[in-house]
C-alpha cells in the first residue's frame, strides 16, 4: 500500500482499490494487549503518545463503518443528498484527490505514517501524507481565539488537555475546503470536535474523535478505531503533487474539463 501510494497519486489508488479494501471495525478492549510492552511514559508520568517510529494510520474509507454506537449518520437533509451525490459519481470531487489536506479528523484516517512530537506546552503531529502536513496542539491552557481572530484552516484551532491518561483535544475554525472522510460526508464551518486519544500498551493508539455540526447534521456522532505503531519506521517525503495526472484526466458532469487549461500569452 505505502509504495504505491509513493509510485502513483493517492486518488488514483483509491479509485482503483474501492471496491477490494474493507476495513472492519476494530475490536475495542479495555485494556492494552497482555503480550504487547507497557504504555511508555515521560519522566512526569504522563503518557508518551510518541518514541522512536510512527503510528501507521489506517485507511478509513466511510466514517459510517466506525460509528461507536453502531447507528445511522444523523444526516440533514442537505449532507445526506451531497452523500448520495458524492457516492454516484465515485467520489470524483474529493479534495483530498486534488491534493488538498485532509483535515480533522480525516488525517487519522488517511493511509499514511504520522509521528508525535510531544512537549509541555504543545503536542506536534506530523503526518507523512495529506499534503506532507503538520498540526499543533496547545497545551498550554489558552483558549480558542474568537470572531475574526479564529482564522478558518484546514485543521482548525486545537487546545488539549491531560484526562488521567486520555488526551482529549478540542478543534474548532475548520474551513469548508474538505470532507470528513473519503467516502463523502460533508462538514461546514460550525464543525467541532473533541478528540480522545489513549495508549494502552506501547503498540496501541487509540483514536476516538466526535464530531458536532449543527450545519451538516442533527446531533454530534462518534467514531473510533486503533493505530498500530510501527517500531524504529521513520516517515519519508511524500509529495501528492508529482505525477498527479488524475487532474489532468477529470470531468465534470457534463463532460467538460473540470481544470480549464491557462491560455498562453501572445
Amino acid at each position: 500500500m505505502r509504495t504505491a501510494l509513493r509510485n502513483r497519486n493517492h486518488r488514483l489508488l483509491a479509485l482503483a482499490a474501492a471496491g477490494l479494501l474493507a476495513l472492519a471495525p476494530a475490536a475495542w478492549a479495555q485494556d492494552g494487549s497482555a503480550d504487547a510492552p507497557p504504555t511508555p511514559r515521560m519522566p512526569d508520568g504522563t503518557v508518551d503518545l510518541g518514541g522512536d517510529g510512527v503510528w501507521g494510520l489506517p485507511w478509513i474509507r466511510n466514517f459510517a463503518d466506525f460509528k461507536v454506537d453502531g447507528g445511522e449518520v444523523p444526516f440533514l437533509p442537505w449532507t445526506r443528498a451531497m452523500h448520495a451525490y458524492n457516492a454516484s459519481n465515485n467520489v470524483a470531487y474529493d479534495p483530498e484527490g486534488f491534493c488538498l489536506p485532509p483535515g480533522g479528523p480525516r488525517a487519522f484516517g488517511t493511509p499514511y505514517p504520522a509521528e508525535i512530537i510531544q512537549d509541555e506546552d504543545r503536542i506536534i503531529i506530523i503526518y507523512e501524507g495529506g499534503a506532507h502536513v503538520w498540526r499543533e496542539i496547545h497545551m498550554d491552557g489558552r483558549a480558542h481565539p474568537e470572531g475574526d481572530a479564529l482564522n478558518p484552516t484546514y485543521f482548525g484551532h486545537s487546545v488539549g488537555r491531560w484526562d488521567g491518561d486520555t488526551l482529549v483535544v478540542d478543534t474548532v475554525g475548520f474551513n469548508e475546503k474538505t470532507w470528513l472522510d473519503f467516502g463523502g460526508h460533508m462538514h461546514t464551518g460550525m464543525l467541532r470536535t473533541v478528540e480522545r486519544i489513549t495508549r494502552p500498551d506501547r503498540n496501541t493508539l487509540r483514536y476516538e474523535t466526535t464530531i458536532d455540526d449543527p450545519g451538516a447534521y442533527t446531533e454530534p456522532w462518534t467514531i473510533a478505531w486503533d493505530i498500530e505503531w510501527r517500531e524504529g519506521q521513520e516517515l519519508q517525503e511524500y509529495i501528492c503533487q508529482e505525477n498527479n495526472k488524475f487532474l489532468l484526466d477529470l470531468r465534470d458532469d457534463f463532460g467538460n474539463p473540470f481544470f480549464s487549461s491557462t491560455p498562453q500569452a501572445r
